[in-house]
């Protein structure tokens, strides 16, 4: 679950790293309102959970409370990535003389939180690892111990030559280590830790993932989760009870199990293709779940071809292929469908398919090859 950027700053905050004041609205006069308040000169930031904000024209300075009114009205209307703007934060805009990155992953080849800094803040992390990967600073967290002090400072040594700024970051670092564990996150960043001309250390910008298992026992989390700012068709597979991320290629994919989603769509990328989707219906029986799959795929416009790849174990492939038929009953799929089914009542799966003039093929390669052939014919 993603936080909006006032939602982390919150929680960074209340941690007690430091921050400007902030607040967040809804309306162009909330947000004069505000500006007024903090002085005049602020940024508006919309809140939305994706990327290139700033690019969208979703980061905008005002100098003046009406400005800030005028700029709040644009950013209010805008959609970013197809996300409607709903809120904007306001800040007090802040002097700066240095920008830098601090963040906190989850390193699935360690198993341990993992501090990723660098000198050059304010850009994509990404970026740096890119083009400049030598700027980037790791460190492996023993979560038996947490970010000991010295580590902190050593960390922070890579960010400032002065000693007095390094000792403040390396306060914010642990500070921001017990909001990454404190709080069940898979990712924290600052982005930009900035130094100000009389040589204070802020952080300017926060983002926050937390993840879904810790919600069950954090209701206080969940409550912070904003359906209206998530991609539709992920609320709409999280209702359903299915795994789904909703991705940009043309090859809608039904799988059951992760790993086996993560190797078809290795295999999609691997004859040529690209996947629109990740979706795990799970190990679960239930037609249901393949009728709601189907009509989540067919919803995305770029979906040129549908691949159901299953193996049989617990789920049982005559359930799935009764689940196929169910959802082309009941709605029209306007895209190609190509079955793969093998394991637990394959030879019943054929038949229910074969019965509706269906086909299905057990060769996983052959499945994969042929539905990128498909989706690339019909682009």
């Amino acid at each position: 679950m993603n936080l909006h950027e006032y939602q982390a700053r919150a929680l960074l905050k209340a941690a007690g790293i430091p921050l400007p004041d902030g607040e967040v609205a809804s309306t162009a006069a909330e947000v004069e309102a505000i500006a007024r308040k903090l002085g005049g000169q602020v940024v508006i930031k919309a809140q939305v959970h994706t990327g290139g904000r700033g690019k969208a024209g979703g980061v905008k300075l005002a100098t003046s409370p009406a400005e800030a009114a005028q700029v709040a009205e644009r950013i209010l209307a805008l959609r970013i990535n197809g996300l409607e703007v709903k809120r904007v934060l306001v800040a007090p805009t802040t002097d700066i003389a240095t920008e830098s990155y601090v963040g906190l992953i989850i390193d699935r080849e360690s198993q341990r939180p993992v501090f990723m800094v660098s000198p050059a803040g304010g850009i994509d992390i990404e970026e740096v690892a890119a083009e400049t990967p030598e700027k980037i600073t790791r460190l492996a967290v023993d979560p038996r111990y947490g970010l000991l002090p010295h580590q902190g400072v050593d960390l922070a040594r890579t960010l400032y030559s002065d000693f007095t700024q390094a000792r403040q970051a390396a306060q914010i670092m642990a500070r921001l280590y017990g909001v990454f564990t404190g709080n069940g996150a898979t990712l924290a960043e600052i982005n930009p830790l900035v130094t100000t001309p009389d040589g204070r250390v802020l952080a300017l910008d926060a983002k926050i993932s937390i993840d879904d298992n810790e919600l069950d026992r954090r209701p206080d989390l969940a409550r912070l989760r904003d359906e209206s700012a998530e991609e539709p068709s992920e609320v709409a597979a999280r209702e359903a009870g299915l795994s789904f991320i909703k991705l940009s290629g043309n090859v809608g994919c039904v799988v059951n199990g992760a790993g086996l989603a993560m190797a078809t769509m290795d295999l999609v990328k691997y004859y040529g293709g690209e996947p629109a989707n990740f979706l795990d219906i799970g190990g679960s029986s239930n037609p249901e779940k393949v009728v709601n799959a189907l009509r989540i795929i067919t919803r995305d416009p770029n979906v040129k071809a549908i691949l159901f790849n299953i193996f049989g174990g617990i789920t049982r492939t005559d359930d799935v292929a009764n689940g196929i038929v169910e959802a082309t009953n009941a709605f029209k799929v306007n895209v190609p469908i190509v079955i793969r089914l093998t394991g637990t009542n394959e030879a019943e799966a054929f038949r229910i398919l074969q019965g509706v003039g269906m086909t299905a093929l057990s060769d996983m390669d052959q499945a994969v090859e042929k539905v990128v052939q498909v989706a690339r014919g019909r682009s």
